[in-house]
């Protein structure tokens, strides 16, 4: 089948990947003008780490990727008063766990299929025309074109949802946190393979240090209004300027260059009834989002890549069965991930000192062997992956 693919990052490329190697032909379709890598930091593991072997792409993964060592938490002169070694994930997870730019995963993917695959940048899908035979779309720029198939794998703010399913207020729901990230060259201190935080009520401040003599921020904060600023560098600096620790240098950072390329979102959850409608499908975060700081979001997004193209497989072409197949696999274990994601809120943007010195006596109490099991199924995957045979 033709099937057109809103979106290139991780669910758009991983399932171009799988759709090509069962036969479709799929068209990705960016709105950024070129492919972007980079990005936020994730911790890689579970079921999307055994698809991902599953594309034999498990080596480049691992050569991108960073085995961070220690989580610390510090108060305002830098001192430590938390720190979790990360070996208690590997006892909890085997050794199939790294951690990397969110954009350098999909490059990877991304790397598998850029000479096999039509791929569209700098234009997007303004009109989804559904008929019998299939579907024509109309492009903001280019002429429309005929396909059997489109899916959004488009993000949080999906554009194919939204033509498709009815507006984001229907399905987005806000969970009372922005978040900010971006990646600034020659910042100093450095702490290799650590990632260093530091919180004050309602707001928290991290950063990691990156190959080539980068360093990625990250920034949560709690906001009971969902809008987005007009000037986000200007909205950190207000919430951030007396935060403590190194926050002010890390602000100037980013505010002293122009090219400093500044994510700033909410972070908000995806809930919907159902995923499909008629010849259009969800997948990713466009259908069920965790959220940012659920921490698993990416490796889920390439299972359902998996589980799509598996289902389509199994069910020869009918659009229909697969989409209902698909559906009906998946949707409890994205309910359970919502359900953990929204208990690790706390974590990122702790409300209360109370609150601060709870998680760091939590933070502690983890590096126990015999705690380390309650944790469990806060980390574990409880997903049959099947396998298809692709």
């Amino acid at each position: 089948m033709r099937i057109a693919i809103s979106g290139a990052g991780v669910a758009g490329t991983a399932l171009a990947h799988w759709l090509h190697r069962t036969g479709h032909t799929p068209t990705l379709i960016e709105q950024a003008p070129a492919f972007r890598s980079g990005g936020y930091m994730i911790d890689f593991w579970g079921v999307g780490y055994t698809v991902a072997q599953r594309m034999g792409i498990e080596e480049q993964i691992l050569h991108a990727g960073y085995q961070i060592e220690s989580v610390r938490s510090v108060d305002t002169d830098g001192k430590v008063i938390a720190a979790l070694d990360t070996n208690v994930f590997r006892r909890l997870l085997g050794q199939d766990f790294t951690s990397l730019a969110r954009g350098d995963l999909a490059a990877v993917i991304h790397a598998t299929i850029a000479d096999k695959v039509e791929m569209i940048y700098g234009d997007s899908i303004t009109a989804i025309d559904q008929h019998a035979d299939g579907i024509r779309l109309s492009f903001a720029h280019a002429g429309p074109r005929e396909f059997d198939l489109v899916i959004g794998a488009d993000g949080l703010h999906s554009n194919v949802r939204r033509l498709a399913f009815g507006p984001d207020s229907d399905f987005e729901h806000y969970l009372g946190c922005k978040v900010a990230a971006a990646v600034v060259d020659g910042y100093r201190p450095r702490d290799e393979l650590a990632y260093v935080t530091h919180a004050a009520p309602g707001r928290q401040v991290s950063r990691v240090a990156l190959r080539d003599d980068r360093t990625l921020a990250l920034f949560v904060f709690r906001d009971p209004s969902s809008d987005l600023p007009a000037d986000p560098k200007a909205c950190l600096r207000e919430r951030f300027a007396d935060t403590g620790w190194e926050c002010p240098q890390l602000l100037t950072a980013l505010e002293g260059r122009a090219d400093v390329d500044l994510y700033f979102d909410v972070v908000s959850q995806v809930r919907m009834d159902r995923w499909s409608q008629g010849r259009v499908l969800l997948i990713g975060d466009a259908a069920g989002c965790i959220s940012l700081l659920g921490g698993e979001g990416t490796g889920l997004a390439i299972t359902e890549a998996y589980v799509l193209a598996g289902e389509l497989q199994r069910a020869d072409g009918d659009h229909l069965r697969a989409f209902a197949a698909y559906q009906a696999r998946l949707r409890p274990f994205i309910e359970a991930k919502q359900s953990g994601a929204r208990q690790f809120l706390g974590f990122f943007a702790t409300r209360t000192r109370f609150g601060l010195w709870f998680r760091n006596m939590a933070m502690r109490a983890m590096n126990l062997r015999m705690l380390t099991s309650l944790s469990a199924g806060a980390v574990r995957d409880d997903f049959d992956l099947p396998d298809y045979g692709i």
